[in-house]
This record gives structure tokens, C-alpha cells and sequence, in this order.
């Protein structure tokens, strides 16, 4: 029991310190778009391809659910909670490393985004793919987004059912 509660206490120590590094370079990527991008035009970087372009982003990704900052907010914190708790469960081995990533960036994305919202009541966006007209997007999205998919192609490929037996409840 002493050893799965050091590994769970450097895993936990893992998570935070990589959840603060991933959560700062967003915070720090948004606040060059609000210096240098904020009332100006579009920095063409790939010419019709990509480009830097800043945007208030008071909804979620489409322009959908715009000025909804509560619901936004609750939402992020009930997945925080979820993906705590999952990173809690996840058994100590090396076979599990790749939900720990994920679960570090999917932390890191939400949280990285909910302190715009808290603060500033929208998201800095400033990525912009012209190419296909995506939404213009920030690096907390590519965080949440690239996690999610390698998540399910883990889920698909990599994993089995009995593997996420550690999320069942125990009778006793």
C-alpha cells in the first residue's frame, strides 16, 4: 500500500508541475496575440494556408453557444473533475502512460481556457488555418483537441475493455 501511494504522489507531482508548464506556454502564446495581433491585421504566415489573426472567442468553436461564460465554466469544471479522478485511477503501470498524457493535456486545454473565460469573459484565439476556413483557435485547443483524438485511437486500437476495468466501482 506504501508503494502505490508513492507512485500515486509522483504521479500526482508529474501531473501538476506538466499541467503549470503546458497551462503557462498557452497563457503566454495568448498574451503575444493580445500584444501583437490585437487591432491589427492578420500576420500571413503560409499565404492562403495559415495565418495569425486575433479573435475574442465569447462562444465555443463554430461561433456556437456564444456569451454562455456559466455554462462554459461548470462544464470545464465537472470534465476537470472527471479527468482528476480518471488520472487518479489509472493504475501505476507503464501501460497506462498514454492516458496519463492525455489526461495531462486534456487538464492543461480546459484549465488553460477557463482562466480566459474567468478572467476576461471570452478566449483569445489567434490561430487560423485560411487553407479550409477552420475556426480560428489557441494552443489550449490543440491541447483538448490532438488528447481527444489520440484518445479514441487509443480507445480503438491500443486498449482493451478489461483495461479500464480500474473505473468500476468495487462492491463490498
Amino acid at each position: 500500500m506504501e508503494k502505490k501511494r508513492a507512485v500515486h504522489g509522483k504521479q500526482l507531482m508529474v501531473m501538476l508541475l506538466s499541467v503549470l508548464v503546458l497551462v503557462v506556454f498557452d497563457q503566454w502564446t495568448k498574451h503575444l496575440a493580445v500584444l501583437y495581433l490585437k487591432d491589427q491585421e492578420a500576420i500571413v504566415l503560409i499565404r492562403g494556408v495559415f495565418e495569425l489573426r486575433y479573435l475574442q472567442n465569447r462562444g465555443a468553436a463554430f461561433g456556437m453557444f456564444q456569451d454562455q461564460r456559466i455554462v462554459f465554466l461548470v462544464i470545464t469544471c465537472i470534465i476537470m473533475a472527471a479527468v482528476c479522478y480518471i488520472y487518479w485511477k489509472l493504475p501505476g503501470n507503464r501501460h497506462y502512460t498514454p492516458l496519463r498524457v492525455i489526461c495531462i493535456f486534456i487538464l492543461s486545454g480546459a484549465l488553460g481556457n477557463m482562466i480566459d473565460r474567468y478572467l476576461q469573459g471570452y478566449v483569445v484565439d489567434f490561430l487560423y488555418f485560411s487553407l479550409i476556413d477552420f475556426p480560428i483557435f489557441n494552443v489550449a485547443d490543440i491541447y483538448v483537441t490532438v488528447s481527444a483524438f489520440a484518445f479514441l485511437v487509443l480507445g480503438l486500437f491500443y486498449y482493451k475493455e478489461e483495461d479500464f476495468a480500474f473505473l468500476s466501482v468495487k462492491k463490498k
